[in-house]
This record gives C-alpha cells, sequence and structure tokens, in this order.
C-alpha cells in the first residue's frame, strides 16, 4: 500500500467529553503510583483511579473500599472451562510478580472472581463488568472473550511492575468502584506485514500478547508480497521453498509451516483474536511469479525481488491455471484458518488492466465464498464489484482524490462494510517526524497525536456511520526486521487506534488521552516494550 507522499491536513480535533474527565479522574497522584518503591519499601501513592486505562472505559463510577491481593487471594472461577482457561492466564501474568500462590478455584465470595453470565445481553459478546469492593473484585461477562477484555483492565488497575517477571514489592491494590464497559466497534485489529522482512513464530506471539492488552481482537498477517511467500501451501509447495527464501535487502526470508501457522491461531485464539490472513492478488505476486513459470503469460520466471517498489507484478489473468493456483490457494488456507475473514489484498495492481482486475476479483471473490469465508479486500476492490457482505478496508489518506473516496463511499452505502486504516492516521510504519530513523514518510509523518485524533464514524465523507464495522493499524515492514523495531514504531501509537476502535465517541479527547497514555510508559517498561518517547506525551516517571 505505497504511493507517492502527501502533505497532511488535520481534521478538527473532537471536543473532549467532561465523561472521561470525570471516568478517567486524572492526576499527579495516579501518575505517581506507577513509580517503583523507593528503598524496596511498598509505594505510598493511591491507588490507580478506575477510568485511568487505555482504552478509556464507557463507564467508570468510583466508590467504596478498595480491594488488595495478598498472599491468601484466590482466583475463583465458574464451572465454564474458558472461564477457567482465563483464570489460568490470569494467575501467569500475577504469580511471578506478586510472589503469592493465587490458585484458580470454584466460584466463591471473596478473591479474585470471573463470572460467566450469559443472559446479561448489556455486555455484549466482549464487554465486562468490574466491581472491586474490600472483600473482592468481581469480572463478570456473557462470554470468556469478555472476561478476558476484564482482565486486561484488571492489569492496568495494578502498579506497571506487576507486569515483571521477579518477585516485586506491592502493595497490590484495586480501587473501589465499578466498571462497566463494551466496545464501541466489533473489528479492531492490527495488521503484521511478514513478507517484506520475516518474523518468527515467537515474534508473532510477542505481538500478539501486546495486542491483547488493548483489546485488539483481530490479527491481520499479509503473508505474501513480491518480496515473500511465507505460508506453505501443499499443492503449490515451491511457493514457500523457494518465494520463501529472502526478503527485502536480501536476507533470509523464511516461511510458516502448517504446523506453525496452527500455532499462531491457536496462540491468538487463547487471546480472543481471530487471525486474518491475507494473500495479495493480483499484484504484489512476484514471489509466486517467480516460484512457477506458468504463472506468467510469457511462461518465464522472473527472478526473486528483495527491493520495495511496487505495482509491477500481475497473475496472468487469462490463464486457466491462475485460478486453479487462486483455488488451492484459498482452499488449503481456508482450511487452516477457523475465523471468518480471509483478505485478498487487491491494491496496487498497476500492471493489471482495469477489465482484466475486474475479472479477476469477481473470479478470486467466488473462490473465497466457495470456502465458506467473507471477502476482504484493500478499497480498490469497490473499483469492481465487492460481492454481498465483502468488507473493503480503506488505507487512502486526507488527501486521496475526491473520486476514490467517493467510490468508497457509494460501495458503503449499497452495503460493503468499511475496515479503515488511513495511511496517514493508523499506518505505524509512517514516521513519527523527520528524525526518526526507522519506517517511511510517503503518506507524510503520523504523530501520536495525529495517529489519534480522528473520528471513524465521520472520517470517509458519504459513508454511513454503520457501514464501518471497525478500525485497523497496519505495519509494514520494508524498515524492521525484529521485535524492538516493531515495537518502537507500534508504540506508542497502536494503543490509540485501539482507543478508537473500543471507546465511546464521547471519550475522545487528546489532552486527556495523553495523560493516560504517558501513563502506561512504566508499564511498557515493565513488559520489555521498546517504546518511542514521543514528546507530546507527558511520560510517567519511571
Amino acid at each position: 500500500m505505497r504511493l507517492h507522499r502527501t502533505q497532511r491536513t488535520a481534521l478538527p480535533r473532537l471536543l473532549g467529553s467532561l465523561l472521561l474527565v470525570t471516568a478517567a479522574g486524572i492526576s499527579s497522584v495516579g501518575a505517581a503510583s506507577e513509580r517503583p518503591p523507593v528503598n524496596n519499601a511498598p509505594a505510598a501513592a493511591s491507588p490507580r483511579p478506575l477510568g485511568q486505562i487505555v482504552p478509556a472505559p464507557a463507564e467508570a463510577k468510583p466508590g467504596g473500599s478498595p480491594y488488595t491481593i495478598t498472599a491468601d487471594t484466590r482466583i475463583r472461577v465458574d464451572g465454564s472451562g474458558e472461564a477457567r482457561k482465563v483464570g489460568d492466564y490470569l494467575a501467569g501474568v500475577l504469580r511471578p510478580s506478586t510472589g503469592y500462590p493465587l490458585p484458580v478455584t470454584g466460584d466463591g465470595a471473596n478473591g479474585i472472581r470471573l463470572r460467566v453470565a450469559p443472559g446479561n445481553g448489556e455486555l455484549g459478546a466482549e464487554g465486562y463488568s468490574l466491581k472491586s469492593s474490600r472483600g473482592s473484585v468481581t469480572i463478570t461477562a456473557r462470554g470468556p472473550a469478555g472476561l478476558f477484555h476484564g482482565v486486561q483492565t484488571l492489569r492496568q488497575l495494578l502498579p506497571a511492575d506487576v507486569e515483571r517477571k521477579s518477585p516485586q514489592k506491592g502493595p497490590w491494590t484495586i480501587a473501589g468502584g465499578t466498571v462497566t464497559d463494551t466496545p464501541r466497534y466489533a473489528y479492531r485489529s492490527a495488521m503484521l506485514d511478514v513478507s517484506r522482512h520475516f518474523f518468527s513464530v515467537g515474534e508473532v506471539k510477542r505481538y500478539i500478547d501486546q495486542l491483547a492488552l488493548y483489546k485488539m481482537n483481530k490479527l491481520h498477517l499479509h503473508l505474501s508480497d513480491d518480496q515473500g511467500w511465507r505460508i506453505a501451501i501443499d499443492s503449490w509447495p515451491r511457493l514457500a521453498t523457494y518465494g520463501g527464501r529472502t526478503e527485502v535487502g536480501g536476507g533470509p526470508g523464511g516461511h510458516y509451516t502448517k504446523d506453525d501457522y496452527k500455532e499462531i491461531v491457536r496462540y491468538a485464539a487463547s487471546r480472543y483474536l481471530e487471525v486474518v490472513p491475507e494473500i495479495d492478488l493480483p499484484g504484489h505476486t512476484n514471489a509466486a511469479l517467480a516460484s512457477y513459470a506458468e504463472l506468467n503469460c510469457d511462461g518465464v520466471a522472473p527472478p526473486l525481488y528483495t527491493g520495495t517498489e511496487v505495482g509491477f507484478s500481475s497473475l496472468c489473468v487469462p490463464k486457466a491455471v491462475t485460478y486453479d493456483f487462486v483455488d488451492d490457494v484459498v482452499r488449503e488456507l481456508a482450511e487452516l484458518t477457523p475465523g471468518k475473514y480471509l483478505h485478498i489484498g487487491g491494491d496496487e495492481a498497476h500492471s493489471t488492466s482495469h477489465e482484466d482486475y475486474v475479472a479477476f476479483m469477481d473470479r478470486a471473490q467466488a473462490v473465497v465464498g466457495k470456502y465458506g469465508k467473507t471477502v476482504i479486500g484493500w478499497h480498490q476492490l469497490t473499483g469492481g464489484t465487492p460481492v454481498k457482505g465483502a468488507v473493503a478496508q480503506y488505507w487512502g489518506y486526507d488527501r486521496t482524490g475526491e473520486a476514490e473516496r467517493k467510490q468508497v463511499a457509494d460501495a458503503a452505502v449499497n452495503g460493503t462494510k468499511l475496515v479503515l486504516s488511513p495511511a496517514d492516521r493508523s499506518y505505524l510504519d509512517m514516521k513519527y517526524d523527520k528524525d526518526t530513523e526507522l519506517g517511511l514518510a510517503w503518506a507524510g509523518y503520523v504523530s501520536v497525536r495525529r495517529s489519534y485524533d480522528w473520528n471513524p464514524a465521520t472520517y470517509l465523507a458519504g459513508a454511513p456511520a454503520a457501514s464501518v464495522l471497525g478500525v485497523e493499524a497496519p505495519l509494514w515492514s520494508e524498515t524492521l526486521t525484529n521485535s524492538e523495531e516493531i515495537e518502537q514504531m507500534a508504540f506508542p501509537r497502536l494503543p490509540g487506534v485501539a482507543e478508537l476502535g473500543w471507546s465511546p465517541a464521547a471519550t475522545h479527547d487528546w489532552d486527556t488521552y495523553k495523560v493516560r497514555l504517558g501513563a502506561q510508559g512504566p508499564r511498557l517498561s515493565a513488559l520489555g516494550i521498546n517504546y518511542y518517547r514521543a514528546p507530546e506525551v507527558p511520560w510517567a516517571a519511571e
């Protein structure tokens, strides 16, 4: 998704809401509660205010006595096996830093209580309530995803040192009161480009854990591009064994075996994220064309590619073998992917005529439907005929041409759902400013404030607010080679996109958000996340 540099234009900052100021309870005391104990003595600060988390909760009502985790605390779950898994996850987070045994046991009146209440329709599939009082802290949800999201809130309400992997001094106190929280959008995604540079299963899992902390629920994996094919396909084995053996700059590349991919899917599911795989078609296909000569119109395989240009490759649309290829790849990938969606790319097909593009995307969409998945494509899909139920992912920016934006908005009026990932707002690989070492700048510089300060419901003029399925924060990897570099570009911008996806529009306000974000600094450090200390954020002392 690469075009020429564009000048930035600012959207008016949305007015902050008194609701957030009240709910967040932001103060210097709250920030100080992140500071490590002095001389190994317990910190004397008050518990973190209930609303001082990211994403901002829908409602936070302080009141009553706080709850303190002690050596006698038990994590109590109801009879649900899924609740037990969430309880085990929480115990795994808390035991190393507290040093407490925290046994996971049956339901009871005290301790940390995780309750599934299927009849509570107001919370939806992912919402939760958290009630903290002297005897217990209780998280209630309609299903396990809500419990898991409630656990992320519980983590953020504890001192940052709770994230460390060795015993720390407490106290481990959670402010008294109630949080009631549901997401604004059902689709809250981050994309990781494993094609320009390959990332190991372990590196992907690390990113999944970071996404989960901020209540993201989708991981979009960009599995193929000109520079590398990253997923094993049994019926076309050279895609991975040959097409996957390089990357940008000529490094060794790599690919996921089917077992590797299943492990990523399993791990993501354990964090309540759905994997959305992408095979980019009909352009961005040089790795495939280099692997199989018959996919080229002239029958000649091009060399493997290690550069960063785009738009020069295309499958041969008239050839019957092209559709055998598409069918086999989609079938095998769909078999590996339990989630609802399969992304077929469709962007920057500059070497494919418009007529061929429309014909190809019609057939590719039909193949995705044949194997029971919902089509997602980059917004150029709307230049053809999106099938019923298709999702278009908008990656343009503020100054994208009016005709192109209108094309997408018209498709939305006609029923196509939208995922918004504007390049000059949510692309995490854009440089923060002119001095940023990593990343690119073709869409302009994207500061932390700019990545946060836009409204998905009104961003694309003419598109109905109800057509917006959610948001995504893509991270392209032309300049990124390892987890530290991923983290420097993703943090602290990713939490802001997560908040746009989760929090009510009424809570949106930069001045209060930047303080809540600044309070995340010690937590990110405790987690070992290599975040960028953006000067526009008042980072809490560590």
